[in-house]
């Protein structure tokens, strides 16, 4: 038993990368736990393990005291001193107390203990690994299906793809190969869990980076993704060579290389637009394939209203909304599409109201020149009414000074 244990724990560290020491300190641990469950006292208890032989040792703790209150735990003085003189009150002495039957005890409790950090160290591995796969995307097999989850095997690990995570409509059958983003792996008590997901938005663009290497080196880039998974997805590019085309990069020769995409997303209808600094050129992009007039941006918001010609209103909105609502996700801005006719009435109306309150203003300043002027008149008649009743005073003391 002694050499099996031994070579258990060679093992684990050789193939399972488990620290020997670490393993031996979880041993002597477990060892305390069994010796009190077994025997009723672990309070002073010490289990050594000799890494050379194998064998376990329980040694019992007790302090030199006086007086003797507690056998299990102290020892006298004058006992100490027959083990040997220099023990002093206050120091611990060690009794080996291993019990014939405890090897049996041991091999049961080291059997548990190895068996726990395999698994520990196995869920470490899993998890530490799948942890490096966190937003990517990797191919697996369908194995089977509850009411919460379908269930995926990766290889080593079972992953789940919950119903908001999968793409409506599709259907999975049992041994079906598909790909799938990994979008969460948590460490739970009961070992790793890997969340995977063939709705979100980054599933397209890991596979636009899988497909198109001009994508996936960095010629190209995806600057933002609007997705209705199963439906459509519009995705903006850009790239800094002015020579390349971002568009018919990703698209390829007679939409090849975009196919493979679509086909993996079961007939997802794909709108590659190229994305501009511009907001209102990169704007009309998105609405494509809707011809758009102008785009009238709200002040110091992040909203606009778009023109487009009265038979394009419904291309431009598209089936339910769903042109529009995928626009204003890739863009960022809220979008209200107008057709030409309305947004000329709107704009003739908005010129009368603006026409009006000009007119209200020079009335307004019609009026007040006229008053500023009627006061300046006034001031000037008062000010001559009483000079001249100053210059008549002035006469009438002249005269009544050449009377006297």
């Amino acid at each position: 038993m002694n050499k099996e244990m031994l070579g258990a724990l060679d093992a684990l560290e050789r193939e399972k990368g488990i620290s020997k020491s670490i393993v031996i300190e979880a041993l002597e641990a477990a060892m305390v736990s069994a010796y009190k469950r077994h025997y009723g006292q672990a309070q002073n208890v010490d289990v050594e393990f000799d890494e050379k032989k194998g064998d376990v040792h329980i040694f019992s703790v007790k302090e030199v005291t006086e007086e003797v209150m507690d056998s299990q735990l102290e020892v006298s003085l004058k006992e100490a001193l027959k083990i040997n003189g220099a023990y002093e009150i206050g120091d611990m002495i060690r009794f080996e107390v291993t019990p014939k039957d405890f090897g049996r005890i041991a091999a049961q409790t080291a059997k548990q203990v190895i068996l726990q950090r395999v698994r520990e160290a196995e869920r470490s591995i899993i998890y530490n690994e799948f942890s490096a796969y966190e937003n990517e995307i990797m191919q697996g097999i369908v194995e089977r299906q509850d009411n919460r989850y379908i269930y995926v095997n990766l290889g080593k690990i079972e992953a789940v793809l919950s119903k908001q995570d999968q793409i409506p409509n599709e259907v999975y059958q049992p041994h079906d190969r598909i790909k799938v983003y990994i979008s969460k792996v948590e460490n739970t008590s009961k070992g790793p869990q890997v969340y995977v997901s063939r709705s979100h938005p980054d599933l397209l663009k890991r596979l636009f980076e899988q497909e198109i290497p001009e994508v996936y080196d960095g010629e190209v880039e995806i600057i933002s993704i609007a997705r209705e998974a199963g439906d459509r997805a519009k995705v903006a590019v850009t790239a800094a060579n002015k020579d390349i085309d971002p568009v018919g990069t990703c698209v390829g020769p007679k939409g090849q290389r975009v196919q493979v995409i679509v086909n993996e997303l079961k007939g997802e209808n794909m709108d590659i637009v190229e994305w501009n600094e511009d907001p209102a050129v990169f704007i009309s992009n998105a609405l494509n394939p809707a011809q758009v007039l102008d785009v009238i941006f709200e002040p110091n918001q992040r909203a606009c209203t778009v023109v487009v010609p009265d038979f394009q209103l419904s291309l431009a909105i598209g089936k339910r909304g769903q042109n529009a609502r995928l626009a204003a996700k890739l863009t960022g801005y809220k979008i209200d599409i107008k057709p030409e006719s309305e947004w000329e009435k709107i704009a003739a109306e908005n010129e009368e109201e603006l026409l009006e309150e000009v007119l209200e203003a020079n009335e307004e300043l019609v009026v007040e020149d006229v008053l500023d002027e009627a006061v300046e008149e006034i001031s000037e008649e008062t000010t001559s009414e009483e000079s001249t009743e100053n210059a008549t005073e002035e006469i009438v003391v002249t005269v009544e000074e050449d009377e006297e």
